[in-house]
């Protein structure tokens, strides 16, 4: 099955373009990443905090299979609505540094949009690392689970 939400890793940069084109209207697009209610369902975390505001913060925690907890969180430094967030992410007890993302928010049509993440890293060795993950499928879970879940809304 082929996957909807694309990365593009080049080579021997320490960044990575994500990019996916939604059935939402923009303003749902965006409600999905900045309503905790929503975020909680298609994320399948536990939102403890979510201020989407210009110097915001977030903190957010997940549980494995086995009953670990594992906490993510970061610092909101731009928001302008339906358009881009930008945001640290760092996640707790893990090898991998804090990440700078850029969230770019896109009209297509009345009813569909599209989501660019462009995402630093602090080496092309850590960046790499990630990849070794499987980032590409849980990202496409979560964007497919984001258009399942948003989709019912309209």
């Amino acid at each position: 099955m082929e996957q909807k939400t694309k990365i593009n890793a080049e080579e021997g940069k320490q960044e990575l373009v994500i990019t996916r084109e939604f059935d939402l209207p923009l303003e749902l697009l965006f409600k999905a990443y900045t309503d905790p209610g929503i975020v909680e369902q298609w994320m399948g975390t536990k939102v403890l905090k979510l201020e989407s505001k210009k110097h915001g913060s977030y903190q957010f925690e997940t549980t494995d299979a086995k009953g670990n907890k594992y906490g993510f969180n970061g610092v909101i430094h731009e928001f302008i609505p339906n358009q881009k967030i930008t945001k640290t992410f760092e996640m707790d007890h893990t090898p991998f540094d804090v990440q700078l993302e850029f969230y770019e928010f896109e009209q297509l049509t009345d009813d569909t949009s599209k989501l660019t993440m462009h995402v630093l890293y602090r080496s092309v060795a850590l960046r790499d690392q990630m990849l070794q993950l499987p980032f590409a499928k849980g990202i496409n879970m979560a964007h497919n689970r984001l258009q399942d879940i948003v989709s019912k809304l309209k």
